[in-house]
């Protein structure tokens, strides 16, 4: 199919298109992040110490489920276009991969929680004054966070895959379930109401358990009574096609790199942050990602809208509408950005209501932050189309050489000197080191004009 129209902007029905698809993904994320906010709020009326140490855990647990969504947007590359092509056989295959892979990170993650949390959470705490204490409240709630890993993995696996499919309602529903829960037993747990015994920053972990749990359950439910495309059967499990697994895991390995070297450097940055003071860093600083997940949303709607919408007419073999879709996406995702912007600022009137109990410190530096990634939130939502458009037709290089090579060449030796050799706050240690993601857009823009992304992996002659 040839498209004629060249236009910047594409029609109101490929708008809405796209709309259907990113709308129910932010609002699961959208509902996912007021509960996190809410555990925020209800921790933090623990004070600094244990709103930290719940937040030092978190920073470390955040890198476990990075690694599980990178799995399954790795297969996600193969699972759109293959149910562009209307290939079964191919998404059944897709979803093993996620699975199999997703499963082995348990390892690791055992590792963690179970064997070495003190040392590992100590990485992040380097140099602050509060440490012993924090690191106290947080190898609590992490030990207890060990028991969400196995049904947070599977549950993530059959959500994404739905997704892919274009599927996003029945995941939203059972997010807004999960996240009910979740926040019934935070308010039961933490501070111990209904005759149940106050917990404290154990009843914010086991809360997140039982969620996870109960989520978990109606996945399978629905997994097995309605067998989606991609359903696999126990006895049909293992058997796989080791030829795909190795493409995927050649595509994804790309993928894991770009996102690994990302979330390490942004944990890096994290620990160098909390080296600047006490408690009143650490929980100021996480209250104000807190608040930013709310406008965070708009990074993972164009993420999936993009990839479902493309992948799915690259995997019809329509090559050249993938083309002015394209165009289209991108256009789009810059006014999306400018619009969440806008959100993003209104966000900071939250800040001295959700966390009137923390100290005037930390109150002051989430303000500031969320007013600086708000200011980001354009050039951010526009960065995520671009890696959508690159990953949708296959083209995992993009990420994994620049966005990879700028971070460990520029941004990690720059922040360990600002670290190093000046006294500059972590508000604006984190300016600087965000304003290398306009060089980043700026070569992504270029690298997405010679088109490596424009492939048919599905194998669908071009139409």
């Amino acid at each position: 199919m040839e498209v004629k129209n060249k236009k910047l902007f594409g029609p109101a029905a490929f708008y809405k298109k796209v709309l259907t698809i990113a709308i129910p993904v932010m609002l699961q994320q959208l509902i996912q992040n007021m509960v996190s906010l809410i555990d925020n709020f209800m921790v933090s009326g623990l004070g600094d110490i244990s709103m930290s140490g719940v937040n030092v855990a978190g920073q470390v647990l955040f890198v476990f489920m990075i690694f599980i969504n990178t799995i399954c947007m790795s297969g996600g590359i193969f699972m759109t276009q293959f149910f562009g092509a209307n290939d079964e056989t191919g998404m059944k295959q897709v979803f093993r991969f996620k699975l199999v892979v997703g499963l082995l990170a348990f390892i690791p993650y055992f590792l963690v929680c179970i064997a070495f949390p003190r040392q590992v959470l100590s990485l992040m705490l380097i140099n602050n004054t509060d440490a012993p204490l924090i690191l106290d409240e947080g190898v609590k709630y992490i030990r207890i966070m060990f028991f969400m890993g196995l049904q947070m993995t599977v549950s993530m696996c059959i959500a994404s895959s739905l997704r892919d499919l274009g599927k996003v309602r029945f995941p939203l529903i059972v997010t807004i379930i999960a996240t009910a829960t979740n926040t019934f037993f935070n308010w039961a747990l933490i501070y111990g109401h209904l005759g149940l015994p106050a917990l404290g920053v154990k009843g914010a972990a086991y809360a997140t358990v039982i969620a996870r749990t109960l989520e978990f359950v109606i996945f399978m439910v629905m997994f097995i009574k309605t067998k989606p495309q991609f359903f696999v059967g126990i006895r049909e499990f293992f058997k796989i096609d080791f030829k795909l697994f190795r493409e995927i895991l050649k595509k994804g390995a790309l993928v894991l790199v770009c996102e690994m070297v990302w979330v390490l450097s942004e944990t890096v940055t994290t620990a160098i942050y909390n080296g600047r003071g006490g408690a009143d860093v650490v929980s100021g600083m996480a209250s104000s990602f807190a608040i930013a997940n709310l406008f965070f949303v708009a990074f993972g709607g164009i993420y999936n809208s993009t990839g479902v919408v493309l992948g799915k007419t690259l995997g019809e073999g329509q090559l050249e509408k993938a083309r002015q879709e394209k165009t289209w996406l991108l256009s789009g995702a810059a006014v999306f950005g400018i619009v969440m912007m806008g959100f993003g600022f209104a966000t900071v009137l939250l800040v001295p209501i959700v966390f009137v109990k923390l100290s005037a410190g930390a109150i002051d530096i989430c303000r500031d932050m969320v007013i600086l990634m708000a200011i980001f939130t354009p050039l951010w939502v526009y960065m995520n189309a671009q890696h959508a458009v690159a990953r949708a037709g296959g083209d995992t290089a993009m990420g994994a050489y620049t966005d990879a090579t700028i971070t460990i060449f520029v941004m990690m030796p720059m922040l360990l000197a600002l670290g190093i050799f000046t006294n500059v706050g972590p508000v604006e240690m984190y300016l600087y080191i965000k304003l290398l993601d306009v060089i980043k857009t700026i070569v992504f823009h270029f690298w997405l004009k010679k088109e490596r992304w424009l492939k048919n992996l599905a194998n669908k002659p071009v139409q």
